[in-house]
């Protein structure tokens, strides 16, 4: 009975090593999979899968086709045409580029989204994201302030205009720009995604922004979003308060002009009807977006209103600043015209 007894417990302690060691393998392929998934984010997206839906997002690939090319065409006019190298164009230009990115860094990665539900995002796809649309963001910030700044110096003092609108200071100027918007973005994207993170790994928005993201934290970040007022102070309330004093200026001076000065008026009042165009919806949604309290955000409400920095106002810029410009205008004829002798 004794050796029996031995035999049947023998059996029993192998099966339940054996036991173990099948058991410990399929803990840590848990393990793992949940250190995996803690990697990676997705998209919830913009779109629900309807037939209106659907049709939406054609009309966006439509809407980012017709920016890319209404960019890209203005671009090549103010590289063509030497009537437009002047420094308000150039600074057009550095606009377009910055357009024509963030198209890029948006569109294609919500448009796949849409074709395959639940596509993930790894966290540091998401990081480089939310770099490249903050520092694009900062330089539009940026560009539409140097801009105004450009129109008030051509119009209220025209005489100094090639001394503080020289060459070498209109670079310095897009430097400063690029150079601050990426800072600014580096600097967010540090503490964005140094937060801990726990339970849902769903954004839910159509691209790695901010305020979305936060909401996945499960750590107190009433500090940083504080951090992240001030630079909306820096980069939209400051500029755009830039921007406000520099038109107003400039009205003032416009308004002043003599009766026989009227198509000068004219031409100074649709320069500056077009940048405040501009100006209104990007600083207007800009602030709109991130100078609210955390409390005050809805994923739909902020879909929406990304919608007009990230597609509409890319639209809207070389359309603006082409058929409300003359010089522009008269470019693109100049280059039909060349095309039609050629064939």
């Amino acid at each position: 009975m004794t050796n029996f007894s031995k035999e049947m417990k023998r059996p029993f302690f192998l099966n339940g090593s054996q036991n173990e060691t099948q058991t410990q393998p399929s803990k840590q392929g848990m393990e793992t999979q949940n250190a995996t998934s803690l990697m990676e984010f997705v998209l919830l997206g913009l779109l629900k899968h309807t037939k209106v839906h659907t049709v939406f997002l054609a009309m966006i690939l439509l809407a980012f086709i017709t920016a890319l090319m209404g960019n890209a065409l203005l671009l090549f006019l103010i590289q063509v045409d030497s009537r437009l190298h002047t420094p308000m164009y150039f600074f057009l230009s550095q606009l377009a580029f910055a357009d024509i990115a963030q198209g890029f860094i948006i569109i294609p990665k919500m448009s796949a989204d849409f074709l395959i539900p639940g596509n993930p995002i790894s966290v540091t796809e998401c990081g480089v994201q939310i770099f490249l649309m903050m520092t694009v963001g900062g330089v539009e910030c940026l560009l539409l302030t140097v801009m105004s700044y450009d129109r008030y110096i051509a119009i209220c003092k025209p005489l100094q205009y090639p001394i503080l609108m020289s060459r070498n200071i209109c670079f310095l100027l897009t430097a400063v720009a690029w150079i601050g918007g990426s800072v600014n973005a580096l600097i967010h994207v540090a503490f964005t995604l140094a937060f801990p993170r726990c339970g849902s790994k769903e954004i839910d928005h159509f691209f790695c922004e901010i305020p979305a993201l936060l909401k996945l934290s499960c750590s107190d970040t009433s500090r940083y979003e504080t951090t992240v007022f001030v630079s909306g102070i820096v980069l939209l309330l400051i500029p755009s308060s830039i921007i406000i004093a520099s038109y107003t200026l400039i009205l003032s001076a416009v308004l002043r002009m003599r009766t026989k000065s009227t198509r000068g008026q004219q031409k100074a009042l649709a320069t500056c009807s077009s940048h405040l165009t501009v100006v209104g919806l990007f600083y207007g949604a800009g602030i709109f977006m991130y100078m609210r309290p955390s409390a005050y955000h809805s994923p739909e409400q902020d879909k929406i209103v990304s919608m007009f920095y990230t597609i509409v106002t890319p639209v809207l810029n070389p359309l603006i600043y082409s058929l409300r410009n003359k010089d522009v205008l008269g470019a693109l004829r100049n280059l039909v015209g060349k095309c039609r002798v050629l064939q």
